[in-house]
């Protein structure tokens, strides 16, 4: 038999269980600068609805964000993983996420042959968010917290087009917040009652060392995760934390995947190995 039939007849059996089933992804990470990965992570969306998934992609882009702020020379700081945000830098949030990079996004995705909308927090009142503080109670400004998600606006969206979602929403006196699109990620699949909700990254996993790429946890369970959260520190917490809350909402699998490598998505889910963390509900 040749390889390619073999993969393909791999998949099949995935494809066959996820038909039908909405897979909530966080896109992030070098897959959304790499011009290369860039177009493998909008190929894959296209596919991903072609064999009868029903994708909705949730988004940041820190790095353009930090840029932007650099460039006008304004401070950046973070707190357990989360951008300290004022008036000034949630503006900057705004512009960027909902102006430039959901716009790139929808049009990628367009021209691999699938029609993408986009959409933020303030669409539709999609978010209601409530004013977040850091872990260790820090008041890090404008950073909100999903209180609710109205799934009609999705459900609405995704009926004829693939959602793309900026991570930006507002209280509910109007005040914009930045919201970290792992939480927004968690927030959405919980509300949706989603299959999975995959994380995009730029480390090969959930590590037990930190300074080992090659320690991935494959597979944890959520009291795991909870357990390790009560010390654990940096970008991998919210991932871990959203993860967490998407598994005790009710989502069946939450991952955790490196997207600096082509077709990760794929490879996670519709290979037999697979790549990177799942977090499973506790047993």
């Amino acid at each position: 038999m040749k390889p390619e039939v073999g993969t393909l007849l791999e998949a099949l059996p995935y494809i066959r269980e996820f038909h039908g089933k909405t897979v909530v992804i966080k896109y992030g990470g070098a897959a959304m600068t790499e011009p290369e990965l860039r177009e493998d992570f909008a190929r894959d969306v296209v596919l991903l609805k072609y064999v009868g998934l029903n994708p909705i992609i949730v988004h940041g882009g820190g790095p353009d964000i930090t840029a932007y702020m650099r460039r006008l020379n304004m401070p950046v700081e973070f707190v357990g993983g989360l951008r300290v945000s004022d008036a000034d830098t949630v503006e900057i949030a705004k512009m960027v996420l909902v102006g430039k990079v959901n716009k790139d996004i929808v049009s990628r995705i367009n021209r691999h042959g699938q029609p993408a909308v986009g959409l933020s927090g303030d669409d539709g009142q999609l978010f209601r968010v409530s004013t977040m503080t850091g872990p260790g109670g820090e008041d890090i400004g404008f950073v909100g917290k999903i209180e609710r998600v109205d799934v009609g606006v999705i459900n609405h969206i995704a009926e004829d087009y693939i959602p793309v979602i900026a991570s930006v929403g507002a209280d509910r006196i109007g005040r914009s917040h930045n919201i970290n699109a792992d939480e927004a990620a968690g927030a959405i699949a919980r509300a949706m009652g989603a299959y999975k909700v995959m994380f995009l990254t730029d480390v090969a996993g959930w590590l037990r060392d930190v300074d080992d790429p090659s320690s991935v946890i494959s597979e944890a369970s959520a009291d795991d995760v909870e357990t390790a959260l009560l010390t654990m520190e940096g970008g991998m917490r919210p991932k871990l934390q959203a993860c967490i809350e998407a598994i005790h909402g009710g989502v069946t699998y939450a991952h955790i995947i490196d997207g600096r490598l082509p077709h990760s998505l794929l490879l996670e889910l519709f290979t037999d190995a697979g790549i990177g963390t799942k977090v499973r509900p506790a047993s």
